[in-house]
């Protein structure tokens, strides 16, 4: 079942500036905050060195406030990734929130990273960085809707066919008739949600749910897919 939001649901549900769970998303993995941080530590030293040089000069505040910016850039590049990725969803001109069923539950193996690496004969080997994700086939009464995967982890496991699911569905056509992107969802009976990147603003997704789908009656479920 597909419920079509009403102008300016989006926006508050999927915001323009990042939140903290997006910003922890955004932040990434230890490698790349180790990437973030020599990029920070780095360009904002070399800037500040460069500005030390040139003090009196008319470029001296220039680099100054260069330099800040690049030991800021820790917090303000994740902020920047977490908006960019935000905006993604919400240029949609049409979104719904869809209530539906896990039809199937894969689990795929997925390469994260790949480095050479000496051997303790000191030759060089290509390591590969593996990761399980989860992949969950979602449908409804008129049928097969599409594909979500995240990074598996232990809560997850409780996840079955059949299980109930929410999450919002983007398309660039009004009818839905090809279904563009999905946000994270939510699965209530096992308390829990899935997603490679939190996008929603999920008290006020959780409270929508409630408002919305009371004012669905049984008749309404019953039918074919339905666009309200």
């Amino acid at each position: 079942m597909l419920v079509p939001l009403r102008p300016g649901e989006l926006q508050r549900l999927i915001p323009a500036v990042a939140t903290g769970n997006q910003f922890g998303a955004a932040l990434g993995n230890p490698r790349k905050i180790l990437q973030r941080v020599m990029i920070s530590a780095i360009g904002g030293v070399i800037t500040l060195v460069i500005q030390g040089r040139l003090v009196g000069s008319q470029f001296s505040a220039i680099f100054l406030i260069l330099g800040v910016i690049l030991l800021l850039y820790i917090l303000w590049g994740p902020i920047i990734e977490a908006g960019q990725k935000n905006a993604v969803l919400r240029r949609y001109p049409a979104a719904a929130l869809f209530e539906g069923d896990v039809s199937e539950v894969l689990t795929r193996e997925r390469i994260e990273d790949r480095h050479e690496q000496a051997n303790k004969h000191g030759e060089l080997e290509l390591v590969e960085n593996r990761r399980t994700w989860m992949v969950l086939k979602l449908e409804d009464e008129d049928g097969y809707l599409g594909q979500l995967r995240f990074p598996m982890s232990k809560k997850h496991q409780a996840i079955r066919a059949g299980s109930l699911i929410r999450c919002l569905v983007l398309s660039d056509r009004k009818d839905f008739s090809r279904i563009a992107a999905f946000s994270d969802a939510w699965l209530p009976i096992q308390q829990t949600w899935v997603g490679e990147y939190p996008y929603l603003l999920r008290p006020a997704f959780e409270e929508l749910c409630q408002l919305r789908l009371a004012q669905l009656d049984s008749r309404h479920r019953s039918g074919n897919r339905s666009y309200y």
